[in-house]
């Protein structure tokens, strides 16, 4: 069983290098001062624990809409990576976690602050002989997959949800070190949260293109990302033209509208863009900005809990969705599905972890899927699911 040294590496939005066991930035380098884990079996609130941790460090995290206001405090942070799970989310709002995670390695909550550190030169990038990836394994089958979207479509029919996004799971044995696979898959373009994010007998990769939650600037920002095309100009205008893909769009913008309204000022929630076309690797997908003004006082832990699980990857009404997807998943979700980013003294920018793989001792792991409504195909929703787990595949495996 492989051990990993506890390392970070680019959590920051678009890096992905590694330099020793510092995280090089915009900023400089940073060197790990201390960090918390928590699991659910260690119970209370983890945002609660999030949000102390990084105030101890002094992260302005009890105020968001101050952030940026004053310099940081002599002995504080330079910021901090932050991880959340998706059972974590639902487990802080009260919601089911769904079944065990296949990767119970991976802490539902991690925090690593960080202090300024010297300029170091980068460390060459080989990656070691013997690498190598066996067959990946799903959770379930493409005919339980199908089953799923028919249940949930059967629970449509029923009024007892409007949409939910269903995900399966696969895992691969490996032989070598899995980091440099990883930063391949944090590579893969389009990716606007890249990184890596280590701890003992871990690791997590991120090829994210989606913002769960941004704070900069007094606003409050996400970002749902719901429809996908092949990358083809063909792929372009069905995706434009589907009304399907529009409309289950639509409805997670509604949904996260709903979520920051909870903790926004009356009357500053926005929608800055509706269904504009992003390219991520070989896929079109469609994205909106939602934005609002934090209510006076907003910190950061009940920001998540009005965030958490995201929108995109639960369905409508969350709760309700939160329940079939705990009924109908054969395995947890893991570290995919959930949150990872930074948390500085102006800015948090946390990217939901879609197209995102763990490492444990003997295993990769692997999560995708997509959104379920009244007209969703179960067949086309598993070539979709499958679509975009290719590419994240395909920079496990190695260069071709």
């Amino acid at each position: 069983m492989r051990h990993f040294e506890p390392v970070v590496l680019g959590t920051l939005p678009n890096l992905s290098n590694i330099v020793g066991g510092a995280q090089p930035s915009r900023h400089g380098a940073f060197r790990e001062r201390c960090r918390v884990e928590w699991r659910i079996g260690d119970g209370g609130d983890p945002f609660h624990v999030l949000q102390e941790f990084l105030v101890r460090h002094g992260l302005p995290v009890r105020d968001l809409g101050r952030m940026g206001d004053t310099p940081p405090s002599t002995g504080a942070a330079v910021g901090a990576s932050v991880f959340v799970s998706a059972a974590a989310g639902a487990w802080a709002v009260g919601a089911p976690t769904g079944p065990p995670s296949p990767a119970p390695a991976v802490p539902d909550l991690v925090a690593v602050a960080y202090d300024a550190s010297r300029p170091v030169p980068p460390a060459p990038e080989e990656e070691r002989a013997g690498w190598h990836l066996g067959g990946w394994r799903a959770s379930w089958t493409p005919r339980a997959h199908a089953g799923a979207v028919r249940a949930v479509r059967a629970a449509i029919s029923r009024g007892d949800v409007y949409q939910v996004n269903v995900v399966g799971h696969a895992a691969a044995p490996y032989l070598g070190d899995p980091l440099p696979a990883l930063r391949r898959l944090a590579g893969v373009r389009g990716a606007r949260y890249a990184g890596v994010l280590t701890g003992t007998g871990w690791a997590i990769g991120c090829a994210s293109p989606e913002t769960l939650v941004e704070v900069a600037g007094g606003r409050v920002v996400t970002r749902p990302i719901k429809g996908t095309r092949p990358a083809t100009e063909v792929g372009r205008r069905e995706l434009l033209a589907s009304a399907k893909e529009r409309a289950e769009h639509v409805m997670i913008v509604d949904l996260e509208r709903n979520d920051l309204a909870r903790v926004a000022r009356t009357g500053s929630v926005r929608v800055d863009e509706l269904f504009a076309i992003r390219r991520w690797c070989d896929l079109w997908q469609a994205e909106s900005v939602v934005s609002a003004e934090p209510v006076a006082g907003l910190g950061l832990a009940d920001l998540l809990r009005a965030v958490c699980p995201g929108g995109s990857v639960t369905g409508a009404p969350k709760l309700a969705a939160l329940a079939e997807i705990a009924a109908l998943e054969p395995v947890g979700r893991g570290p995919s599905m959930g949150a990872l980013g930074w948390v500085g003294h102006d800015r948090i920018d946390l990217g939901l972890t879609i197209r995102t793989a763990a490492a444990d001792g003997e295993r990769l792991h692997l999560w995708a899927g997509g959104g379920i409504t009244w007209g969703s195909d179960p067949e086309a929703e598993v070539a979709e699911a499958a679509a975009k787990a290719a590419p994240l595949r395909a920079a496990l495996a190695g260069p071709a």
